[in-house]
């Protein structure tokens, strides 16, 4: 991995990943995060409520983004400052999720960065919208 550095990012400059929700990534972020609430993990429960069956938690796909940050653009060595997000659509399992971030703005004298966040399904439905902001390292690094 190496990351993009301050000086590299462009205003519009994106980048994006795919990922399949699955059961076991439900059970998983479940486990991991504490929040066991049925409308994730129990299908006769989430049966009744208005999505009329399981989803994958918000903040499960709020980590795409996050992992997008870490990893790829800007990539390490990025320190996340805010995060909001709007939950539009619900992601059920086997939807081909991609979330992309996109840079909006640079503040130079604090090397914070703005970045557009959304993810899609495979329809192209949007289902999470928002905006992250992360200082971003001046040193190239390679990990």
């Amino acid at each position: 991995m190496q990351n993009i550095t301050f000086d590299e990012l462009i205003i519009g400059q994106s980048a994006q990943l795919q990922r399949e929700v699955k059961q076991t990534d439900i059970e998983a972020f479940a486990a991991i995060s504490g929040d066991t609430n049925p409308a994730h993990i129990n299908p006769a429960f989430a049966q009744q409520t208005p999505f009329h069956g399981v989803v994958a938690h918000g903040m499960w796909e709020g980590s795409l983004i996050s992992a997008l940050l870490g990893t790829q653009l800007p990539g390490p060595g990025t320190i996340y400052l805010q995060q909001n997000l709007t939950f539009k659509r619900p992601a059920r399992i086997g939807d081909q999720l991609t979330a992309k971030v996109t840079v909006k703005s640079k503040d130079a004298a604090k090397h914070q960065v703005w970045l557009d966040c959304t993810i899609t399904n495979q329809q192209g439905q949007l289902l999470v919208s928002g905006e992250a902001l992360v200082i971003v390292p001046t040193q190239k690094l390679s990990v």
